[in-house]
């Protein structure tokens, strides 16, 4: 099998450029952001953060200013420049690039007979709340959002939106499968 040699594309750049066209954030915020807005199909590390962002201001797609609060340190608020936003719009553009997933749960199921059946019982019921709580969490911002009139009013509403929904639904189908691999996972230790 040949390599080809493409280019990587660093989508942190992209994601952290879309979050700061939305406002003004400092590395914790953009962390906080993705944790809490996109988590259900994007993440970022916090040390892969703080390097892109110096990256970028070298780059002048980002400006940085220290703002200071009484009683905590000063930090960094990044702002999109011009040319960044120039930058994100031209990614935005570009044909998607196919990424399969990296489903440890999966690789684990896929050669599971090695290990008891327990402890993957134990992993199936951990993945499950996992996704209960990541269902809950989806449902609670998509009614904050439909509440809020200033993001109704935002051209960005349907896009949001429909991140969201795509999380739902993928929580949702996560638990199905939980239950019926858990259900079967049962059912073929009775035959044994």
């Amino acid at each position: 099998m040949e390599c080809k040699n493409v280019p990587i594309i660093n989508k942190t750049k992209y994601a952290i450029l879309g979050i700061l066209t939305l406002m003004p954030c400092s590395g914790y915020d953009i962390k906080k952001f993705c944790d809490k807005g996109i988590s259900c199909f994007w993440n970022e590390n916090i040390g892969h953060i703080y390097p892109v962002l110096k990256q970028m201001e070298n780059e002048e797609l980002v400006t940085k200013r220290t703002e200071q609060s009484e009683g905590n340190p000063p930090k960094n608020v990044y702002t999109i420049t011009q040319k960044g936003k120039e930058e994100l719009e031209k990614w935005m553009k570009l044909p998607i690039e196919h990424s399969p997933e990296r489903l440890e749960l999966l690789l684990k199921m896929f050669f599971a007979k090695s290990v008891s059946v327990q402890y993957i019982i134990k992993e199936l019921e951990n993945e499950k709340n996992r996704c209960l709580k990541t269902l809950e969490e989806s449902l609670k911002a998509e009614e904050e959002l439909s509440n809020n009139e200033r993001a109704r009013n935002d051209l960005g509403y349907p896009y949001w939106l429909a991140t969201i929904k795509y999380g739902i639904e993928n929580s949702r189908f996560k638990i199905k499968w939980c239950d019926e691999t858990l259900a079967n996972i049962s059912n073929y230790k009775k035959g044994e």
